[in-house]
Order: C-alpha cells, then structure tokens, then sequence
C-alpha cells in the first residue's frame, strides 16, 4: 500500500507504531520489517518518518518504546533518541491526539530479560514529556514537544504500572504553549 492510499483515510489515520506482524484491525501499521500487515516500512530512529505533520487521530506503540535507547554518542555529539521518538510521534498527531503505550516496567523481570531492551522507563518517566506536571520541575531538563497524561471519565490519570510487570499509560498531545519555557 502506498503512502497516499494510507493518508487518504477521512479524518485522520491510526498508527500502530511497531506493529509487526500484528497490527491492529482498522489501524495503519508502521514497522522496521518488511511482515503481513504492515504498510509503511521504515526504522523509526530515522527522522522525519514518512507522514505528513498531524496525520493521525491517534498512535500507539505496544512494547516498542523500552526498544529505543535514550541516549547516543555520536561523531556529531549526544542524541537522546527517545526524545527524538516522542518528538516525532508529537509531530505525526494532530493537536489533543492520543498515544497509547504499554511497555515493561523497566524495574520488572520482563524488562530485564531482553537483551535488545534499550530504555528503562518507569512511572515517572512521562514527567519528563509533560509541562506541568511536578510544576515543570523534570520537563525543564530537555524541554521536549509537550504532553500529558490523558485523564480517564472520573478525572484519574490513565497510568497504570507494577514493578513486576508492565505499564499502560494514554498520553496526549499537548498544544505549544509560550508559557512552557517557563517550566
């Protein structure tokens, strides 16, 4: 499938981020390999990815985020490819669109086992990503796009985790705000 038949869905597409062999029903699928379902090929860690800024309506990445390393020495300096990949998927959607993620807890026995698990990331680590949260105090550090942690119909975050197994959390795409240099 071509990249203009994938964005010629009314409204906005769904990205299923990794999807590997498994995508999604209804979902456009975006993978390193070359498998049964996936319609755009392409290494994530490679940027800008081949979709036009605010494509999709909403993304998600089932165990692909714990793949990306945080930090790379290069001959041009340190990259910090997770935030490069938030950045991004940021980009790809359009404003107040969803991020949906589950991931290994990177304190859990599931993350520990897999020797091509890069990023360990906790709970905390969506404070990093998000303006407001903790006044700014983590944000400030790198200053990524913004986000926040979608809320469920009572008001609660959508965050979900256990030491010894996964995280779930549902994050939303914050709009640019002048005010966030101030965090």
């Amino acid at each position: 499938m071509t990249i203009e038949k994938v964005l010629a869905t009314a409204g906005g597409i769904q990205l299923d981020i990794g999807c590997g062999a498994n995508k999604q029903p209804g979902w456009v699928g975006m993978d390193l390999q070359d498998l049964p379902g996936v319609d755009i090929i392409h290494d994530f860690n490679v940027h800008p990815w081949p979709l036009p800024d605010e494509c999709a309506l909403k993304a998600m990445a089932s165990h692909v985020l714990e793949h990306i390393p945080k930090v790379m020495l290069t001959e041009r300096g340190t990259r910090f490819p997770l935030i490069e990949f938030m950045d991004e998927v940021w980009r790809i959607l359009k404003p107040d669109g969803l991020f949906l993620l589950a991931l290994p807890h990177g304190a859990s026995p599931g993350f520990m086992q897999d020797p091509t698990h890069a990023a360990q990331i906790n709970e905390t680590t969506f404070a990093y990503f998000d303006p407001l949260m903790y006044d700014g105090q983590l944000y400030r550090f790198y200053r990524p796009k913004p986000w926040k942690i979608h809320t469920d119909k009572r008001g609660e975050p959508f965050l979900h985790y256990d030491f010894t197994g996964n995280i779930e959390v549902v994050l939303q795409k914050r709009r640019e705000d002048s005010s966030y240099a101030n965090a």
